[in-house]
């Protein structure tokens, strides 16, 4: 136990977490920040990861007596503590009333006091205070890179041992983030929230990223998960792809976001929807063409067309319902009409937390875990792309054929939706093929489309497309 509290000053870095800061102090020390936190009343238990882990995102909330008990063992004003600790005065109702005078202090996640939390450089916080010690902060993903050592800097809230990526190899990361900072004026110039536009610009990006293991013309982003990998990521695809994924990604998050808040590409989007004459989005319109120059990418522009149901195409349904002053679908949030930033919760970038958790169970279970594009052939890959292709082609062309008697409408409809669902039925059973050659039980896949195994299994022998072996 300290007997002489603020012997040793220790003082706060800018947004890092309390929890980060005890154990600092507690480093100074020479003690355990367990025998630290004794000088405190806990109200609730540590939170740890599934299988025990300590979570590095953990933060703490004290009471009155708590702050002044924490001022004194880093010999810092309470005010400077405030100032550089986002959680110094949030409250939490396991703590005891000021009244008490008990230093009480309970656990929360950090994600859920005020926002994303992530690792510090240790090279930086070596500069400020000496110590090479890990540091815990809430950064947001558009102040991730440490310019200054040329890092990626990862979440926090993944059970996983990196703290950090080496960018020294990616410069156009870095300048991103240069960039964003004048783009963030241009957010708020523009009446848009920075955070939000980034948070569209992720969705989309993301989206793609999923989308690029099938890209053959794609060569950036694997070489940069190279990079960030240390050089070979072929060892542990898989992981890499969902660690890497936000530092690889980041140039191109900040070119949407730049294209989005551009009056002239919004000008581009109306032209497209036929301005004063609505007409369905063109598979090769000039904004997506546009949009994949700008990215460096000329042969993106009819894949970002072609994809109805995400975030990029939500953006630009609402930048043509504001053009037309006219009402979103029903049943949507307050807002949402005039509102082209609102990211539908389904749209949301998956966080690193979340498909590393997702990566574990699917391990836990033969044949899950096998990467798509090493268990199924290309060719394979290929008709399932082309079927579900030529099926949205139609579905599309369906959309103009409205007009004329009833029955030839019907007519037109009924053949081509029965040749949609044609294609649709031998997509998904050349996928269900491919799971099951590719190591996933039948039961499994049985369960995904909802029929018995033995339906399934007859269905897909009877076409002699299930491997014999």
């Amino acid at each position: 136990m300290i007997h002489h509290p603020g012997l040793l000053r220790t003082a706060p870095l800018q947004g890092e977490t309390t929890s980060s800061l005890i154990c600092r102090i507690a480093s100074r020390y020479g003690m355990e920040a367990k025998a630290l936190r004794s000088c405190w009343h806990w109200r609730n238990h540590q939170p740890k990861h599934e299988g025990g882990a300590c979570r590095a995102d953990a933060e703490v909330l004290l009471n009155a007596a708590g702050r002044q008990r924490l001022a004194g063992l880093c010999g810092m004003e309470e005010d400077v503590l405030a100032r550089a600790l986002p959680s110094w005065e949030e409250e939490d109702a396991k703590l005891p009333a000021e009244k008490d005078g008990v230093p009480a202090a309970a656990w929360r996640i950090g994600g859920s006091v005020a926002g994303p939390v992530a690792f510090g450089c240790r090279l930086c916080a070596a500069r400020r205070t000496g110590t090479a010690v890990r540091v815990v902060r809430y950064a947001p993903r558009w102040e991730r890179v440490c310019v200054r050592h040329g890092r990626w800097l990862l979440d926090a809230d993944a059970n996983q041992p990196l703290e950090h990526l080496d960018l020294r190899g990616l410069p156009e990361a870095v300048a991103a983030q240069r960039r964003w900072v004048s783009l963030s004026w241009r957010a708020v110039r523009a009446g848009a929230e920075p955070e939000r536009v980034f948070a569209l610009a992720q969705a989309v990006v993301a989206r793609w990223w999923e989308q690029a293991l099938h890209w053959e013309r794609e060569k950036i982003w694997p070489w940069r998960l190279h990079q960030v990998a240390g050089g070979d990521a072929g060892g542990d695809l898989e992981r890499w792809r969902i660690v890497g994924r936000d530092a690889v990604v980041f140039p191109e998050v900040v070119a949407v976001a730049d294209a989005l808040l551009d009056p002239g590409m919004a000008e581009l989007v109306w032209v497209d929807s036929g301005a004063g004459q609505p007409r369905a989005l063109p598979a090769d319109g000039m904004f997506c063409r546009r949009l994949g120059e700008r990215l460096g990418r000329g042969w993106l522009g009819p894949l970002a067309a072609a994809d109805h149901g995400g975030p990029l195409i939500a953006w630009m349904g609402s930048v043509i319902r504001l053009r037309r002053g006219a009402g979103g679908p029903a049943g949507r949030p307050a807002g949402y009409d005039n509102d082209p930033w609102w990211l539908r919760q389904e749209h949301q970038a998956a966080t690193m937390a979340g498909q590393l958790r997702v990566l574990g169970k699917e391990k836990k279970a033969p044949g899950s875990g096998t990467m798509w594009r090493a268990a199924v052939p290309a060719e394979q890959r290929r008709l399932i792309t082309s079927a579900i292709d030529s099926a949205e082609e139609l579905l599309l062309q369906l959309r103009g054929v409205q007009t004329g008697p009833t029955s030839d409408v019907a007519r037109r409809l009924l053949r081509g939706l029965g040749h949609s669902a044609g294609l649709i039925e031998n997509a998904w059973k050349r996928t269900a093929v491919a799971a099951v050659n590719g190591g996933v039980p039948l039961e499994e896949v049985a369960r995904w489309v909802h029929m018995p195994v033995k339906v399934l299994r007859e269905m897909l022998t009877a076409g002699g497309q299930e491997d014999d072996s």
